[in-house]
């Protein structure tokens, strides 16, 4: 018998039609597939009946990663690393070509993404993210602009994310059923026209405007640039607006601005 820990957010996913619908969201045959935070292989055993070249788990709960590697341990190019994902180096982990699905645990959702999307190398190894989020996280990375929802995470993952599909699961699909509906949503890694030298940089932008994000972005764009007026030509953008109404586009540029504004400072130096 499993015994559920709370403190990880299980929540598994038991309806089989939403199973086949989350892994047939794109071919993964003769593809390497990484599934983050298997739990009991419910989605694991969906995966294993097409023709995949290696699968790999990563699975924190020390008694789940044991009945997974027992469950699956005659197939071949299978493993499973009974470690938190967060502290993981998926990044080497991963082979080329690979599909990385996860019903991602409510609470630490958000960081599993934003550490997919601050691989060091990028475009990355993996072709496509199917990831499960709360639905109301979900709706934040696939929020428009001068949308109540847009923010730190929607600027964040379509910098690097594009959305290929999404759609709502209900919370009766779960054991046991949580108290909030899901979404999966579909990225591919893109590349785009910006060119932001860290992402760090980029995290650290958004954090500054969405601190307040119901105050006018003047403040913060003066605080950042010591001759702002020379940068505001560059990006024009309006400083009576809140961050809300600022596009993502603009967050790209006011961050290349901000690199630019400190290598002209290191110059000086």
């Amino acid at each position: 018998m499993i015994k559920l820990k709370k403190s990880l957010g299980q929540n598994f996913l038991i309806d089989k039609n939403i199973i086949r619908k989350i892994v047939g969201q794109v071919s993964i045959n003769k593809k390497n597939v990484l599934e983050i935070g298997p739990g009991s292989g419910n989605l694991t055993q969906e995966i294993i009946n097409y023709n995949v070249n290696n699968l790999l788990l990563v699975e924190k709960d020390n008694n789940l990663s044991d009945i997974l590697d027992t469950k699956f341990k005659n197939l071949n190019k299978f493993k499973v690393i009974n470690k938190d994902i967060l502290k993981t180096d998926i990044e080497k982990l991963i082979l080329n070509d690979t599909v990385i699905y996860g019903n991602l645990p409510y609470n630490i959702s958000t960081q599993i993404l934003i550490k997919l999307i601050k691989f060091e190398k990028w475009l990355p190894k993996y072709k496509t993210l199917v990831l499960m989020f709360q639905k109301e996280v979900g709706e934040r990375i696939i929020a428009k602009h001068n949308t109540q929802k847009f923010g730190r995470l929607t600027i964040m993952a379509n910098y690097r994310l594009k959305v290929i599909n999404h759609f709502n699961v209900s919370k009766n699909c779960f054991f046991p059923k949580p108290k909030v509906d899901s979404i999966v949503i579909v990225f591919k890694p893109i590349k785009n026209n910006f060119n932001i030298k860290n992402i760090n940089n980029l995290e650290k932008i958004t954090q500054m405007f969405f601190s307040n994000r119901r105050k006018m972005v003047n403040k913060v764009f003066i605080k950042l640039f010591n001759n702002y007026k020379q940068y505001l030509k560059k990006i024009n953008i309006n400083l009576t607006h809140r961050p809300s109404q600022l596009k993502s586009e603009d967050f790209y540029k006011i961050t290349e601005c901000f690199e630019s504004s400190l290598d002209e400072l290191n110059k000086e130096i």
